[in-house]
């Protein structure tokens, strides 16, 4: 699989829950230091709030992940907040979820569903784009291929990234989606370019 979801751009929701402000924020991140990053800058915005509770997926297959509930009872704002990750199918996506207490206390039950609620509405909100995992190869071979290639590569829908002319041959740095590597490769091979 060559593709997955993820979100555009950033987005914020807030809700309100029994006197308790919800804010989330959701991501496009594709490190664990990013997700580090964006958590401390909310931290240091929100600086008065009770909790800055989070969940991740990282990876085109989605692998890396984590979910921390930051002082609220376990399971009650992380899990819940990565399981709408996981439910509209993304990766590559940061939900942080700023919690303002309100004076009520909402019981396990009441939390799950405010942070649950909290994470769908930022990404209902988001544009959720289909991204295309792609790999760079070069290809060095004779003018006399140069038309051949080209055609090729038109016809595969593969965009070249850099060009570079020598006197007796040329090199072309390709942008390949993962599906058409084998395709590329062999016709690599048929021309005996390396």
């Amino acid at each position: 699989m060559d593709t997955y979801l993820t979100i555009a751009a950033t987005t914020i929701a807030e809700t309100k829950e029994k006197g308790s402000r919800f804010i989330a924020y959701a991501y496009f991140v594709q490190s664990e230091e990013a997700v580090k990053e964006q958590v401390e800058i909310l931290r240091k915005e929100h600086f008065k709030a009770t909790h800055h509770c989070y969940a991740y997926r990282l990876g085109t297959e989605g692998k890396k992940y984590r979910a921390n509930d930051d002082g609220e009872p376990s399971g009650t704002a992380g899990r819940p907040i990565l399981g709408q990750i996981d439910s509209f199918g993304l990766t590559n996506v940061l939900i942080v979820v700023v919690r303002y207490y309100g004076g009520t206390k909402l019981g396990t039950s009441g939390l799950i569903a405010a942070y649950k609620e909290s994470a769908k509405e930022a990404i209902q909100i988001a544009e959720i784009e289909e991204k295309i995992v792609e790999s760079t190869l070069e290809m060095r071979f004779a003018y006399t291929l140069l038309s051949d290639v080209m055609q090729f590569l038109k016809g595969q829908g593969i965009s070249v990234i850099k060009t570079e002319y020598s006197d007796i041959d040329i090199l072309l740095t390709i942008s390949v989606r993962n599906s058409l590597l084998d395709t590329v490769k062999t016709k690599m091979e048929d021309w005996k370019i390396n």
